[in-house]
């Protein structure tokens, strides 16, 4: 299926989606639209268990669209970016250039991020007298803590992918033209591994983002009903091979 705002590419069981809205691959509730759609496609495709996602050209993305929002014809994106989250299949953002406000949003639903050292991210929204709708003032307070939380957003300054890294935002920054392969070798990583259990571990981090320790212990438990350490079929074989060297 074609699409207007991005382009998809699956091969080897990884599938890559790329923003890719000329000239700064704004974000639009269209872009969001298909994303959804294109990410609830491949949640149904047994052959694709790693997502990556990434922006053509020089941006992951500038944010969200100026004009669609001066108009009031944008809507806020919290619950369409959280499609990232939902989805089975780990995703991960290969951040390539500018991502700002909305798609730094986007971005941070993403399991993992690798950025470029070109790029640069910012939260503009109080710059611009507009709420986060996107879901930016509960992540990242709960990522890197809520001070320098603030900081960013009260300041809308712009962040080095370097001191991305330092302040736990991104998992790390890679030279700029190896980005893609870097994020594909990523995915080849995750590949080797079992992508029922990796959904599992998935819901449940995401989960303890707002449970107690108990509760997300309890969480794990129920996901061993048995009451004894029980592997996948798959996962059965691995240790027979394993322990039969």
């Amino acid at each position: 299926m074609a699409h207007n705002t991005l382009d998809l590419e699956t091969t080897g069981g990884i599938a890559t989606i790329t923003l890719n809205r000329p000239p700064m691959n704004a974000v639009t509730d269209e872009m969001l639209d298909e994303l959804v759609s294109v990410c609830t496609e491949l949640e149904s495709d047994d052959t694709i268990n790693v997502i990556i996602l990434t922006g053509a050209g020089r941006a992951f993305s500038a944010g969200r669209d100026g004009p669609g929002v001066l108009a009031g014809k944008e809507r806020p994106g919290g619950l369409r970016y959280a499609i990232l989250e939902q989805i089975k299949m780990p995703v991960i953002a290969a951040v390539n250039g500018f991502c700002f406000t909305g798609s730094f949003e986007l971005a941070m639903c993403a399991d993992i991020i690798i950025a470029s050292d070109k790029a640069k991210f910012a939260d503009t929204h109080s710059r611009f007298g507009i709420t986060p709708g996107g879901g930016q003032t509960q992540r990242l307070p709960r990522l890197i803590g809520a001070r320098k939380a603030k900081e960013i957003l009260f300041t809308g300054r712009q962040i080095s992918a370097e001191e991305a890294e330092q302040i736990g935002i991104i998992n790390k920054v890679v030279p700029h033209d190896t980005l893609m392969d870097e994020a594909r070798t990523m995915a080849a990583m995750i590949l080797e591994n079992i992508p029922e259990t990796i959904s599992i571990e998935k819901q449940l981090i995401n989960q303890s983002m707002t449970t107690t320790l108990k509760e997300g212990l309890e969480l794990e438990a129920a996901e061993n009903p048995s009451g004894v350490i029980s592997p996948t079929p798959e996962g059965h074989k691995r240790m027979e091979t394993l322990f039969k060297k």
